[in-house]
């Protein structure tokens, strides 16, 4: 099972990534929130992954935080609620947006979520009303947008020097 990913990215596509890892193109689709978060094509970038093996298909979603990807999971849990449902509710709601319309059972704010109905989204907030507690914290930080540490690493360094700032000696 792949669990995370990183290497350079080669394709930037709304919803669809193309990372290549040690000469490999792996295919990956994202919610639109992840999309906004990913460098240009050739930075390196890292994700959480979650791997879906179908009949006919072995398919790879990508979330640029851990809470994104726990979101996805619980979506996934929900009767009649599939991988492409769960990334059009992620691509308009934040793991907290979502928590947060589930603990307030806003079926409406679900409802507006192009592919959801009411039914739904009564369905989504009725099964996971008790299970989003993990949801409200993210383990990366608001910051996080696909960079492994050692690019966010050159780019500090890049930009210091750019600056004239000595590199601090350790």
């Amino acid at each position: 099972m792949i669990a995370t990913l990183n290497g350079r990215l080669k394709l930037r596509d709304p919803g669809r990534l193309i990372v290549e890892t040690a000469g490999v193109g792996y295919e990956i689709f994202v919610p639109l929130n992840t999309y906004y978060r990913m460098p240009s094509v050739g930075a390196e970038v890292e994700l959480e992954i979650r791997q879906i093996v179908r009949e006919d298909a072995i398919l790879l979603y990508g979330f640029a935080t851990a809470s994104e990807k726990q979101a996805f999971d619980l979506l996934m849990s929900v009767q009649h609620v599939g991988a492409k449902l769960a990334l059009a509710v992620l691509s308009v709601l934040s793991p907290k947006d979502l928590a947060a319309a589930i603990t307030h059972d806003d079926v409406e704010r679900l409802d507006a979520v192009p592919g959801v109905g009411a039914k739904v989204a009564e369905r989504i907030v009725r099964e996971l009303r008790d299970k989003t507690g993990g949801l409200t914290s993210d383990h990366f930080g608001a910051d996080d947008c696909g960079l492994s540490r050692r690019t966010y690493q050159r780019r500090i360094t890049s930009g210091r020097c750019g600056l004239g700032i000595d590199q601090p000696r350790l």
